[in-house]
């Protein structure tokens, strides 16, 4: 995937808050312990350090959410990471962001911690993100 397809599909999914661009995925992607999974249609962008890992976006394109894409790109990243010798995934997610909470709870996270007014909305206020982990099997 390019940055460019990924800044395409961020910004479909992403109608609360500020999708990111081509620059910051390709900035992201020039760092080597960052990595991705999947296609245009949904993938997930997260960084191993240290025997842990973090989520730093999943984007599911609108025209095929509910299909279990993003279910598999979860189960995918997990593998990948656990393949790199991680026990521990984490993850951000705002608070009011019930579906991909939902997600997360089906693919084993728990909340661990908040960080309060963290996400921006286009009303001027902000929402919580709930900090997420899960143990890699």
């Amino acid at each position: 995937m390019t940055p460019d397809e990924m800044a395409s599909t961020h910004a479909a999914a992403f109608t609360q808050s500020r999708p990111w661009s081509a620059s910051e995925f390709e900035s992201l992607l020039e760092n080597a312990f960052t990595h991705y999974v999947g296609d245009a249609r949904c993938f997930a962008l997260y960084q191993v350090i240290a025997g842990q890992a973090e989520l730093l976006t999943i984007a599911t394109h609108p025209s095929v959410q509910r299909q279990g894409l993003a279910l598999q790109t979860m189960r995918n990243w997990h593998k990948r990471a656990a393949a790199l010798h991680t026990s521990r995934a984490f993850l951000d997610v705002a608070a009011d962001n019930e579906p991909a909470i939902a997600l997360y709870k089906r693919c084993g996270y728990h909340r661990c911690g908040m960080r309060p007014n963290y996400y921006p909305r286009e009303t001027g206020l902000k929402a919580d993100a709930l900090v997420m982990e899960c143990r890699l099997p």
